[in-house]
């Protein structure tokens, strides 16, 4: 797979800001505020207005196939043409805007150089060799040069790759968003699901279909997914969550023992 216009690594980076950085060796308290403000284990409805839906991607003849990508380009602006392969399948180019909330992993030894790194010029920077936990850019936005055969689970290991990121690819879903009559409805693919013959089907429009990354919420927490710094982690956000509602518990049966007893010694005797 390949891509419509490849950025550097730098500019790719650079609409970020370095506060967007934790990496793992930062203070533990601002790691788990950030679970605890974000990742709250306990769950909580969804605030997006995004309504699920299904519909049918109908089966089409070799000729349907052809037709349809002229059609295709016909419509397009740019040069991110679809072809026709000599073996059936074709190719063509998808877009995907990542919606994440949560910090990716990257290597730190991938981390843009500080200035003071700038300073002291190539191989003395003091990145160590870990994970460094990184905000990707809000709604950025990524070309892939994809197959028609390519999957969704191939695109979404695709677009990890092309940012650097070493997370687990089963934490994040592909979920394809069409606006109909003014409603938003969104859909996860499935993992063998194809964008490119989504896209063709769809057309070029991007109210009529685009792709988007998001974490995999749906379901059970998949645990398997999470290394064991992260897991760590949980397991302190559980304790300190159960401690917290311990001390509100205990707040507030005291204060109402206290009321209960201002209220007794104020009743006359007799």
């Amino acid at each position: 797979m390949g891509e419509a216009e490849t950025p550097s690594f730098e500019m790719t980076w650079s609409s970020t800001t370095s506060s967007g950085y934790c990496s793992q060796e930062d203070s533990d308290s601002e790691l788990e505020q950030y679970f605890t403000a974000r990742t709250s284990l306990a769950r909580r409805p969804r605030r997006d207005q995004d309504e699920p839906v299904e519909w049918e991607t109908p089966d089409l003849s070799q000729a349907e196939i052809e037709q349809k990508i002229k059609e295709y380009n016909a419509q397009i602006n740019s040069n991110l043409f679809m072809s026709l392969n000599k073996d059936g399948s074709y190719t063509g180019f998808i877009k995907v805007q990542l919606k994440l909330v949560r910090p990716v992993s990257v290597p730190s030894s991938k981390k843009p150089p500080s200035l003071q790194d700038a300073r002291r010029g190539p191989g003395r920077s003091t990145s160590a060799r870990r994970r460094t936990s990184f905000y990707l850019p809000k709604d950025a936005v990524k070309h892939l040069h994809v197959l028609s055969r390519t999957r969704a689970r191939e695109v979404i290991e695709a677009l990890l790759r092309k940012f650097l990121v070493v997370d687990d690819p089963r934490k994040f879903a592909l979920f394809e968003r069409a606006e109909r009559h003014g409603q938003v409805y969104l859909r996860k693919l499935l993992d063998d699901e194809q964008p490119l013959r989504l896209r063709l089907l769809a057309g070029p429009s991007d109210k009529a279909l685009s792709f988007v990354l998001k974490e995999n919420d749906s379901g059970e927490v998949n645990w398997d997914a999470f290394s064991m710094p992260e897991l760590h982690n949980f397991l302190r956000i559980l304790q300190r969550e159960e401690e917290e509602h311990l001390r509100q518990i205990l707040q507030k049966y005291s204060y109402c023992r206290q009321k209960i007893q201002e209220a007794l010694h104020a009743c006359p005797l007799g």
